[in-house]
Order: structure tokens, then sequence, then C-alpha cells
């Protein structure tokens, strides 16, 4: 996308007024979205983005700035602007840059720019008749999908030169069932990080739109969930959020190095039961939160935060490395050129235990299945958090006996991992886009089916 030459007079530039470190992140993205709202085509937006950004680091402060300009001009330009807000001195600084080509663990076959419209307009269509076949509830779907083709070149003044590539692939649908005066709604957003093979390994868009349609139907006919404290069995795939929102942010480097986090001084401590073990991994071959290596160029990597209950590792980037006194470990993300990366989760899971899924719900009692779970929020200092169940069932005598909509789980994600005492042996995940200092970005959130002893559910 430039040169290395360019790339070293850049990072030169930017080095002039006594910085300690400097980085050039250069993106070139193409995307594209297309929409279908009840059978007919709602939008179709394409859209390309390009620019740089470069990061200044003296001692534990940063600058960063960004431009779309990526000649050499535009480029020295914005080095400039970055330098002159570290400092006014006046260095003569050398950079030489030596290429390095990352591993690609993520193959791909269809490019999404090279698939016609029609194609996907087709796949659309059979989607959303599929989403109607379910019931004549469903008074409304919208299926679409989007994808991405994100080339990336990451420099720095220690001499690194890399680049990568990185194709997304998604497909989302939304179903409104509506019967007696209320609307419920059911959904899927399965992607990947690959192209179009996409739709014929591992995503049947017709499957996907009959379970959000078939999950709208079943809570509309649903009773108000009663609220209290009782056990709760979620489920796996994206009831990973869980963890996810209320602990893994908080074994962010982002948190952790500033004091704002309830894991801060924990390492090597007991801060979940012991049949709890935690990953984040972004060597996940295809997986959507994976990349061969992380905004600040280094190598993804498998990171164990949580094992058997004992606190391993935080998440780590270069600038809040430097604040703690630990390397990166690979977790450096960002959702475009125009942010400076920080710390993030990639594919962050729960590892399959040794549970039977049969006997967690038999030997449950009286409690709570949260089938899917929803939207919530949570402060990462306290770790305290509330997710609403997008679909769930009230377990009596150890049976599955009704659907039940309303619940919400209220509690602080350290007294969670400390009360899960079962963890099934099937673990999956599912996607999101997570938000943060650094933008969004795509992750992975997964578990196998876990059980934990008590929980406040809020309800009726």
């Amino acid at each position: 996308m430039i040169s290395r030459k360019i790339a070293e007079q850049t990072l030169a530039e930017a080095l002039k007024t006594g910085g300690d470190f400097a980085e050039l992140f250069l993106q070139d993205k193409r995307s594209s979205t297309l929409a279908l709202l009840d059978g007919r085509i709602e939008n179709a937006v394409t859209g390309r983005a390009h620019g740089a950004g470069i990061r200044i680091i003296k001692g534990l402060s940063s600058v960063y700035v960004h431009t779309n300009d990526t000649s050499l001009t535009g480029l020295t330009a914005a080095a400039r602007r970055a330098a002159d807000a570290v400092g006014d001195g006046s260095a003569a600084v050398d950079v030489h840059l030596i290429g390095s080509v990352a591993a690609n663990l993520h193959a791909y076959r269809q490019l999404p720019m090279d698939v016609p419209g029609a194609r996907k307009a087709k796949l659309l269509k059979t989607a959303s008749a599929a989403a109607r076949s379910v019931s004549d509830e469903i008074v409304q779907v919208r299926v679409a999908v989007s994808d991405s083709d994100s080339d990336v070149l990451i420099a720095n003044s220690e001499g690194l030169f890399t680049a990568d590539r990185r194709v997304y692939t998604r497909f989302m649908t939304s179903a409104v069932a509506a019967g007696g005066g209320e609307n419920q709604t059911g959904g899927g957003s399965p992607g990947a990080l690959m192209g179009y093979e996409l739709f014929e390994t591992r995503v049947d868009v017709e499957q996907v739109a009959r379970e959000a349609a078939q999950q709208a139907v079943t809570m509309l006919h649903a009773d108000p969930c009663p609220a209290g404290r009782m056990p709760v069995v979620i489920d796996g795939g994206f009831g990973g959020v869980i963890f996810h929102e209320a602990c893994g942010h908080s074994l962010e480097a982002a948190a952790v190095a500033f004091g704002n986090s309830e894991f801060c001084g924990k390492l090597g401590m007991q801060v979940a039961t012991p049949i709890v073990t935690a990953i984040d991994d972004g060597t996940l071959p295809n997986e959507w939160g994976s990349t061969n290596i992380d905004d600040e160029g280094t190598p993804t990597t498998r990171l164990v935060l949580i094992e058997n209950g004992v606190l391993k590792n935080y998440m780590v980037d270069r600038l809040n490395g430097q604040r703690m006194g630990m390397a990166p470990t690979g977790s450096s993300r960002r959702q475009d050129y125009t942010f400076a990366p920080t710390s993030r989760m990639r594919n962050t899971y729960i590892a399959p235990g040794s549970d039977d899924e049969g006997e967690i719900i038999a030997s449950c009692g009286d409690g709570l299945y949260a089938k899917k779970m929803g939207g919530g929020s949570v402060n990462p200092v306290t770790g305290e958090f509330n997710f609403a169940v997008s679909e769930g069932y009230l377990i009596r005598d150890g049976k599955i006996d009704r659907p039940v909509r309303g619940a919400m789980l209220i509690g602080r994600g350290a007294e969670v991992l400390q009360k899960i005492d079962r963890v099934g042996k099937k673990m999956w995940m599912a996607q999101g886009m997570c938000g943060a200092s650094s933008g969004s970005v795509p992750t992975n959130v997964g578990q196998p089916m876990i059980r934990v002893t008590d929980i406040t559910v809020g309800g009726r």
C-alpha cells in the first residue's frame, strides 16, 4: 500500500521532537451490505475507507492522529502534527524497517466483492421465506448480509514492517411475531473471518431464519418470568456474553492498568470455581474474532485467562503493558485507522467441562433455563451487571416446564465465577460486535452450558 521508504520517512518525522516510539497503521477497507425487508430490497450500500493513523508514545503518554491522505506529503504532515503535540525538541532520527510476513491462519476462497448482487439477493429471499414459513404470526422479517475486505499495514520505529488481509462475512436476521396486541422478536447473526464459502461450510441461512422466527413465536406466548434468587442454567453460544461483559472487560489491560478492575492484583489467585477455565484465543482458524496479527503487529495468541479457577493472564497491549510492566499478548485491536489501539477481547470463551447437559438441568430442581441471552450493561470496576434473557424457560423438578419472558440476570462477575457448579461438554460460540475506547470490533463469545447455583433474576 505504501513503500518501506515512505513508512521510514513518516516514522522518522514522528520522532523528531523526542518521542520514544512511533507507529504507523494504514488501512484500505472495502465493504458492502445488502438488506431485505419483508421480501423487498431495503438498501444496498457499498463503501471504502482508506487512511492511516500515527501514534507516538513518550513515557506513559501517547498522541494519536489520523489522515486519509496516504501520500508521503500527507503522512509526514500528520506525523509532524503528532510530533508537535509530544514536544518541541529537535532530533535527527533514522528508522530502518525490516519486512516480515505473518503466517496466514485464515484461508478464504470466495472474496465478497467477487460475489454478484443477484446471488446475495437470492440468499436473502430464501432466508426470508424460511422465516415466514414458521407461523402466520410472523409479521415482519428483515435479513441482511454484510461483508468486508480489509488490507492493513503496520510499521513502527522498532523496525517492524508487516501486513495482514482480513475478509469478513456475516448474515443477520430479525423476525417479529405479533398477536394479542403484543410483539416479540427473535434473531441471529452468524459470521466468520472468511468469504462467501461461509454459506457452504458453516451457515445455513434457512435454519438460522427459522430459529429466529420460532424464538419470536415462542416468546409471544410466554408467561412473565417470576423474580427472585434461583439456580440458573445458561446455554452455550451467546450465553458467553455474560463472561465477556462481566469478567472479560475487567481482564483487559485498559482497565487493569488504571486500577479500574475487580481483578487487579489477583494473578495467581483463585477467582472462580476449579471447574472453570476461560480462554481468549485469536488463533482459531477463520473465527469471527481472529486475526493473524493484532493491530500493533504482534502475532495473535491463545491466552489462558483463568485455568481451573486460577487467574493466569490479562489481555495486554503495548502502552498499557508498559504501565503494568507486562509484555503484549497480541490483544491490541481497533475499529479502523481513526482509532488508537488498546487491549480487547478476540474469541473469548469458557472451555468445555465434563458435565452432561441433560444432568445439568435434571439436577437443577426449580430454576431458570436461559437458552438465549440478549443485551445488557456492566460496570467493569465493580463487575456489577444486568443482562436480558431473550429466550428463557422455567425449570420445575429438574424438567423444562414452560417459556417465560422479561427475565433479567443481575449480579457481579466475580461472584458468578465462584458460583458455577456445572460446565457442560459441548462448547460453541456466537458472533457480536464489541464497543470500547478503540471502537467496535468483531468478537466471538462462547461457552458450554453452565449452571450458576443462585443468581438474582429480575421479572414480575
